[in-house]
């Protein structure tokens, strides 16, 4: 195998290109054409497969193909892609063989009713865990960055990677955001927490915060029934990277990535403090989980 660029040489090559996507991204909202849904069921946020998830994927994988020929990589729409044979494979290597990821629009829903708090992000993992990840807000005009051991940066859309500042929320929203599937959770969560239930409180009018709330103050715990490798497990690293908490629900650390099935991390808590981090363990601790029915 070839000698592997590092995370950062990755991230920060790759970041004019993922500027360009995002900025496509960003003039089409508004005229943005939805395809047919991804999955069935009535899963509000992984119900649209738009132009922008497909173009800004392709315009990737092009990207990679051009700079990092010999990398692994797995992008969201794999399936649809045409590039997905050129790559030399989309799942996790041995240690120290990288493989790249993408969801090319997080938070579809979000981006198809006009909202600015959707991202994307693309990440470096390794077998034992992230090596690092880039979110880009085009809506918001930020984009985030987390290296390994190294913490989490933000800089505005024109700013260079080696612009970019330490992230640092300091007062955070005391608010917890539930995952799609801990719904009727909700009202346990409530009587420790304010509590966002993405399930029944999203809506088209109000960008209710998601998951990315936790890189922008809006939100100070998350707790998931899974995470994406893609989406909500680099979102939860990259708050890690910033000093928060994260982990099982019994409080252990989360597993290595390749001990993980379908690029997922099992049940998981983030949080902004030690304090909130326990009371929240206690929480789940105690619930009769909804899959355990």
């Amino acid at each position: 195998m070839a000698e592997q660029p590092t995370p950062k040489v990755i991230l920060s090559t790759l970041l004019p290109a993922l500027k360009v996507a995002a900025a496509y991204a960003q003039q089409i909202q508004q005229r943005i054409a939805s395809h047919p849904s991804k999955f069935e069921g009535d899963h509000l946020f992984a119900n649209a497969l738009t132009d922008a998830d497909l173009s800004v994927q392709t315009f990737v994988e092009v990207t990679l193909l051009a700079q990092f020929p010999n990398v692994r990589f797995y992008g969201e729409e794999y399936e649809k892609s045409y590039n997905t044979k050129y790559f030399r494979a989309i799942d996790l290597g041995p240690p120290g063989d990288f493989l790249v990821t993408l969801d090319p629009i997080d938070g579809t829903r979000y981006y198809m009713d006009g909202h600015p708090n959707y991202m994307i992000i693309l990440t470096v993992l390794n077998a034992d865990g992230f090596e690092g990840a880039l979110a880009l807000m085009p809506g918001r005009d930020r984009y985030y960055y987390s290296l390994r051991g190294k913490g989490t940066f933000v800089g505005s859309m024109d700013d260079a990677f080696d612009e970019c500042k330490p992230l640092k929320i300091e007062d955070p929203e005391n608010k917890v955001v539930l995952g799609w599937a801990l719904s009727p959770l909700a009202e346990l969560v409530r009587s420790h927490y304010p509590v966002i239930d993405l399930k029944t409180e999203y809506s088209t009018e109000v960008a209710v915060p998601p998951i990315n709330g936790l890189l922008t103050g809006e939100v100070s715990g998350v707790i998931l029934a899974s995470a994406q490798f893609i989406d909500t497990a680099a979102l939860s690293f990259m708050a890690q990277e910033m000093g928060y908490c994260l982990t099982t629900y019994s409080g252990e650390p989360l597993p290595p990535l390749s001990q993980s099935k379908d690029y997922r991390w099992p049940p998981l808590i983030v949080s902004a403090n030690e304090t909130m981090q326990q009371t929240l363990i206690k929480v789940m601790s105690s619930a009769k989980l909804p899959w355990q029915d």
